[in-house]
């Protein structure tokens, strides 16, 4: 007997939900890929290729952009791959449809901590939508390089074991190898802790500043962002996996990570606003360096490189004095985690 294909609906067309909508196409999946902006939807239609976002690309043939939000919800799997910043509302969007969630799988994609609650996206995405059953995809992903063809891994981390085995395979294609996971919080705060790391790696970068500095950012960036997790309930093997050291240094060596290159600029002496305004995808370490900094004041954990960065980017902190700052900090052992 053949079995029914899963339809799988992308929503959001930045370079990631659309890098994740191509492979999967190519690797024969069913995908709708929605975008939010109508006119991005016209274009690409038109097009067969994101420009905005993902330009030299062309979409495959079997990738249906869909512009009715209602009409993907259809769909079996549900992908949620919009900027944390703006997640509560597109969920919203979601509920306005009257879809029955308590039949779909959804996969979240979003790498960050919402600044106004202080939640993880699970977090949010179970706030609005229930207790509907939900996985998260997260790894060293450079959305371009795996569009390109370049092998990959990632993970997929889920409570409920048979739900996560049903993404895995899902998600797995020749060149973009998936493994599986349990501990939900420890990969959701792994993925967007690192960014903050790298926008330090990015400072330290801009400054010219050489491999030393930056070995030193990412090995006690990780022992801090370890300790915060392990405060709020993940497992701190975690940190040390794909999705926490494979992604930590990914994002702080890439030429391709807008994290590392937000710091970089900083470091070269460009003002933040300057750097806002001219970004067209989301860096979103941004807003959580800001969640992070919160949280670590509230657990009481102690996480110096994010403080500094926290400092430069709120605080108008020069940031070669931040450097020094950490530098100069009262002498202690290594302690990892």
């Amino acid at each position: 007997m053949k079995h029914k294909k899963e339809k799988i609906a992308i929503i959001g067309a930045g370079n990631w939900g659309t890098t994740l909508a191509v492979i999967l196409s190519r690797a024969g999946k069913e995908v709708e890929l929605y975008s939010v902006f109508p006119d991005h939807t016209r274009a690409m239609k038109k097009d067969r290729e994101n420009r905005l976002f993902l330009k030299g690309i062309k979409f495959p043939k079997p990738l249906h952009i869909n512009s009715s939000l209602k009409d993907v919800l259809s769909n079996e799997i549900i992908v949620l791959a919009i900027p944390v910043k703006f997640i509560r509302k597109v969920i919203r969007q979601i509920t306005q449809q009257k879809t029955d969630v308590s039949r779909k799988i959804f996969v979240s994609v979003s790498k960050g901590i919402e600044s106004s609650s202080l939640k993880r996206v699970s977090q949010i995405i179970k706030e609005e939508l229930g207790p509907v059953d939900l996985a998260v995809l997260s790894g060293p992903n450079i959305a371009t390089e795996i569009a390109r063809g370049i092998p990959s891994t990632t993970l997929v981390a889920c409570p409920k074991k048979s739900i996560g085995k049903k993404i895995q395979t899902l998600f797995s294609t020749p060149l973009f190898r998936t493994y599986l996971h349990t501990d939900v919080t420890g990969v959701e705060l792994a993925g967007a802790l690192k960014n903050i790391i790298a926008i330090a790696c990015g400072i330290s970068d801009g400054l010219g500043f050489g491999t030393n500095t930056k070995a030193a950012l990412v090995t006690r960036g990780l022992t801090e962002i370890t300790r915060l997790g392990k405060k709020l309930g993940a497992k701190p093997q975690t940190f040390w996996g794909i999705s926490g050291l494979g992604d930590l240094v990914t994002t702080c060596f890439s030429p391709f990570s807008r994290n590392r290159s937000v710091g970089e600029q900083l470091g070269r002496g460009k003002k933040f606003g300057t750097i806002i305004t001219q970004m067209k995808m989301v860096a979103e370490g941004i807003e959580t360096t800001k969640s992070a900094y919160q949280l670590s004041k509230k657990m009481r954990v102690d996480m110096p490189i994010t403080q500094q960065v926290y400092a430069v980017l709120y605080q108008n902190k020069p940031p070669r004095k931040a450097v020094s700052d950490l530098m100069l900090r009262p002498l202690k052992e290594e302690k990892i985690g």
